[in-house]
């Protein structure tokens, strides 16, 4: 096996050939997609926070979308605040593609950094073997939700050449300098600096590491970290060292997406300091950079951000042995993107019922027609309306909810084609929203005891007879009394035509 020069095995993805400057030599061909079912005008409105307002979506490229959202720090295992930045740029990735859009998609892993250095330190393992480790955890994460694998997702320590080249580009026409074996970029050489943010310069608190030493101002940021004993390092013109985070994702992005693409997405958090850094770095190196830049919200405890150093963080991991992960995909990806969550059991329970109204629907219209219905080609208009404005996903549920509500009205007036018509709009629907309980994707979700729902049916018709012959001798307490006790075990009976049915409710 290949090894670095620290002496890490060469994990790191393969990279592409490095483009020239101003070129984009990686990336796939932009093409409509075939689902490009809307002749009309499409137009898409963006809150964009460098704007600080909402705006028209106009792409670069006729029926094509770019996107670059900041992906994992890999450090720990991801929390729920984690994976919503991922699941709400999933939703809009999924719309675009809906409305006929070709897209590009490039999420990326921080596989180096202070913090995954210290961790190094304090359990003894390479840094490597921690990157990778928690890199799984966050892909185990966004698959348990159904996000959609990234175009691609590259990794910061497969891009170090990349690095080199922004870094001499930056030297050269003045706007960083080399200073004790660091580089760092001269923020006032840079007059748009902080716009995005809107800071005033002198005000301004840069973050700063152990050993960012021989600074000009202490405004200044790092570009590349000296080597220091234990840490590993590349070879570059002006020493050792690592790089800086916020040079990671602008030499990525030129990479992936070239010198201007569409949309640069992440949490609101990083709007300062990484986003305000990445596009100094960018654009002094003579790129446009991004031309719509969207933020997340954040998932919250009493108020705080969700945080591993703050000890609020609910594990992923440890969710989805709680909740089906089809109702954490529902309750972190219904919310408005631009809406703080306020984590809470009891919020979780009204989106686990919430869905369980309309998983029952589309259970009783597939037993009603028979077979499967297929998703509808179209979302109605109001859906559409909806999700176009700023990916009002709130407003566009309602219209699940409303849709659904029509179906069971139809399937109460034994109206099996007014019923059938609905299924298949709310298919649609929820298909964009990721949400389609007969999606392939989540056909296997039930099987929390597939093995095991036989035998468990087997127990609950046993008990449902019980049931009926009570019901039969006019026993009515009894027969009550039978389905109060199999709801306190979690299981919700409905009587219909053919007998009564069970299924696992809302606990």
């Amino acid at each position: 096996m290949k090894r670095r020069d620290d002496g890490s095995p060469r994990h790191s993805r393969p990279s592409a050939p490095v483009p020239a400057t101003g070129k984009r030599t990686v990336g796939r061909r932009c093409r409509t997609s075939p689902r490009a079912h809307y002749p009309g005008v499409v137009t898409i409105r963006l809150y964009d926070t460098s704007a600080r307002q909402i705006r028209d979506f106009a792409p670069l490229t006729p029926g094509c979308v770019s996107i670059y959202l900041c992906g994992a720090t890999v450090q720990a295992a991801p929390h729920i605040g984690h994976i919503r930045s991922g699941l709400n740029f999933d939703i809009m990735r999924r719309w675009f593609t809906h409305r006929g859009y070709d897209v590009t998609f490039i999420r990326n892993v921080t596989d180096i950094d202070d913090k995954i250095i210290a961790k190094s330190h304090d359990q003894g393992r390479p840094w490597w073997s921690i990157g990778y480790e928690n890199e799984r955890a966050f892909n185990d994460g966004y698959q348990a939700l159904g996000c959609l694998p990234p175009t691609y997702e590259p990794r910061a320590t497969g891009h170090v050449p990349e690095m080199i080249e922004m870094m001499r580009g930056l030297i050269e026409r003045g706007h960083a300098y080399e200073s004790e074996g660091n580089v760092y970029f001269d923020v006032r050489s840079f007059p748009e600096y902080l716009q995005l943010s809107n800071q005033e310069l002198d005000n301004l608190l840069q973050p700063s590491a152990d050993g960012e030493t021989g600074k000009r101002d202490q405004r200044d940021f790092a570009l590349w970290k000296s080597v220091k004993p234990g840490e590993p390092s590349w070879e570059t013109p002006w020493g050792r060292g690592r790089p800086g985070w916020h040079l990671e994702c602008s030499a990525m992005a030129h990479k992936y997406l070239g010198t201007v693409f569409d949309i640069h997405g992440g949490g609101l958090d990083l709007i300062f300091p990484h986003h305000e850094n990445e596009i100094a770095q960018a654009k002094a190196f003579g790129d446009e950079f991004a031309r719509y830049w969207v933020h997340n919200a954040w998932v919250t405890m009493a108020g705080e951000k969700m945080s591993k150093s703050l000890g609020n963080s609910v594990l992923v991991s440890e969710m989805v042995k709680q909740w089906r992960p089809i109702v954490l995909r529902y309750y972190l990806g219904t919310p408005h993107y631009r809406s703080m969550i306020e984590y809470s059991e009891e919020a979780l329970r009204e989106a686990e019922s919430a869905f369980a109204r309309i998983e029952g629907f589309v259970q009783r219209v597939v037993e009603k027609a028979g077979g499967v219905v297929e998703p509808a080609a179209e979302v109605p208009p109001a859906f559409a309306d909806a999700m176009d404005d700023d990916l009002g996903v709130p407003q566009a549920l309602a219209i699940v909810h409303t849709t659904v509500r029509q179906g069971n009205s139809a399937l109460a007036a034994d109206d099996k084609e007014a019923a059938v018509a609905r299924l298949a709009e709310v298919r649609a629907m929820l298909g964009v929203l990721g949400l389609d309980p007969l999606d392939a994707r989540w056909a296997g979700e039930e099987n929390r005891g597939e093995d095991l729902h036989g035998v468990v049916d087997s127990l609950v018709r046993l008990v449902l007879d019980q049931r009926e012959s009570a019901r039969a001798r006019k026993d009515w307490g009894t027969a009550d009394a039978i389905r109060d006790q199999l709801a306190q075990s979690g299981l919700s009976v409905e009587d219909g035509p053919q007998g009564p049915r069970w299924t696992l409710g809302p606990r």
